[in-house]
Formats: structure tokens, C-alpha cells, sequence
């Protein structure tokens, strides 16, 4: 099995861990709270603020990969409330298309730096 990281300057990991790896015809891309990696801060805002800059974290990422978001096979959603499911549910419809995604949302007890969402995808890569 190889393993190559994929890095952009757009999305930096803040511990031991590559910001995805490509393995065979799939590249995993972990999980991306709404990290502003110009300041190394969270953006402020609402849940739609924070989802959005997930989002654009994980396309700085699947375009390092030469990918887009017609790549991604998986999703997984981590929110602090699932009561902002509806909010991030309509951020995320704006960035993906049909067929859309497999896709997981679970409410967590906590996550990095105090965020309220990370969104981790599955990109297929293969031809």
C-alpha cells in the first residue's frame, strides 16, 4: 500500500496528522473545523459562517488533490447541537450535487479549539 499526504497552505492540520492522505483510488481527507489558516483562528459567526468555512477548508484540500466535490463518496458531520443540523444541512446543499454523498451526522461532546462542526469526506480518485 502507498500513502501520500496532501497538503495546501489553504488548510493546516494543528496536530500530528496530515490534512488527507491519497491511498490507492481514495483520498481521505480529515476532519476540518471552520479554521481561518491565514490567522490560525476559528471564524467568527453563526453555524452557517462556521459550516461554510469547513467546507471551503475541504475544497482547498480536494483541489490540492486535483479533485472537486463530485469526487467525495462519504461525508461524516460532527456538530456540538444537532439543532444546527438544518443550518449546516443547507450550507453543505450548497456545495454538493447529485448524486450526493453517503453521509453520517453525529453530535459529539466536544470538538477542537471549541468549534461547533468538522466535516471529515471520502473522495474517490480512481478513473
Amino acid at each position: 500500500m502507498t500513502r501520500k499526504a496532501i497538503t495546501t497552505p489553504k488548510s493546516k492540520p494543528i496536530g500530528p496528522y496530515s490534512a488527507a492522505v491519497a491511498s490507492g483510488d481514495y483520498v481521505h481527507i480529515s476532519g476540518q473545523i471552520p479554521l481561518d489558516a491565514t490567522t490560525g483562528k476559528l471564524v467568527e459567526g453563526d453555524i452557517a459562517t462556521q459550516a461554510k468555512q469547513c467546507l471551503e477548508n475541504l475544497k482547498a484540500i480536494l483541489e490540492a488533490a486535483g479533485l472537486g466535490f463530485g469526487n467525495v463518496v462519504k461525508t461524516t458531520i460532527f456538530l456540538m447541537d444537532l439543532g444546527d443540523f438544518q443550518a449546516v444541512n443547507g450550507v453543505y446543499a450548497t456545495y454538493m450535487s447529485e448524486p450526493y454523498p453517503a453521509r453520517s451526522t453525529i453530535q459529539v461532546a466536544g470538538l477542537p479549539m471549541g468549534a461547533r462542526v468538522e466535516i471529515e469526506m471520502i473522495a474517490y480518485a480512481g478513473k
